[in-house]
């Protein structure tokens, strides 16, 4: 089990990830973060973990400014110093709230909530297979159909489908599309996730979001990465992190 821990104080992170391995032996700590924005940067960049131990108040804001920003599809754990918060917590993806100080005594009945979840899905897991696929079936057509963009002192209507990609220009979100034109836009990278379907566009990296019709060829690289060749040309090498290999290659195949 891959479990991240986003608190702020050091101390308490280190004596959380010891209790956690003292109650799952095998759980893999893969990370421990202090602020909201290293928390998008990581959540946004790399493969989600099973499981998320989250203080409410972190360095640089409340955690809960975290899913405004990015996507989180792994449970939480909340773990904090204040009861204010639990009505948010579980709008947010929470299993379970924790007041701090954190012990196994407290800590051991949330792993026993996830792997109840767990086998509870396991369970089902024709019929939850089934309703992922109805879900599917029915969020096929999902996704923004176009964008509006300012250039020349003009506006113009971009044809989503005729995107070839997004990239990140001198810190500015910016459209290409298959004609190799360009248009800066005002909304930030993770926004415009959020607003296209999933199987038409990958988020690469944080610079980076690819149609699947812009792929020209897909390469084996160093470090078990890939390297990505589009029909446009970019401006920097297209890498996929070794982490993110598997849910590329899964995006390219399920057509």
């Amino acid at each position: 089990m891959n479990i991240l821990i986003i608190e702020d104080e050091i101390k308490t992170a280190k004596a959380l990830a010891r209790v956690i391995t003292t109650v799952k032996p095998h759980a893999k700590i893969v990370g421990s973060i202090q602020s909201v924005e290293t928390a998008v940067r990581y959540l946004s960049d790399n493969s989600a973990p099973d499981l998320i131990f989250m203080d409410v108040q972190l360095a640089d804001g409340l955690c809960f400014d975290i899913f405004k920003r990015v996507k989180v599809i792994s449970p939480v754990i909340f773990c904090t110093a204040y009861n204010d918060y639990a009505i948010e917590a579980f709008k947010s993806n929470g299993i379970d709230y924790i007041l701090k100080p954190i012990s196994i005594e407290t800590i051991a009945p949330a792993f026993e909530k996830v792997e109840g979840i767990r086998n509870f899905f396991q369970t089902h897991n024709e019929e939850t297979q089934q309703l992922e696929l109805l879900m599917n079936r029915i969020g096929e057509n999902d996704g923004k159909k176009s964008f509006l963009v300012f250039k020349n002192n003009k506006y113009v209507i971009v044809p989503t489908e005729r995107i070839a990609y997004f990239y990140i220009r001198d810190e500015v979100p910016t459209i290409v599309n298959f004609d190799q034109e360009e248009f800066p836009i005002s909304s930030a990278l993770d926004e415009v996730h959020q607003l296209l379907s999933a199987k038409q566009f990958f988020r690469l990296n944080r610079q980076y979001l690819i149609n699947f019709n812009s792929v020209l060829e897909v390469e084996h690289y160093f470090a078990r990465k890939l390297f990505v060749k589009l029909l446009i040309p970019t401006a920097d090498k297209l890498l996929v992190a070794k982490d993110k290999v598997t849910a590329f290659l899964r995006w390219l195949e399920e057509r």
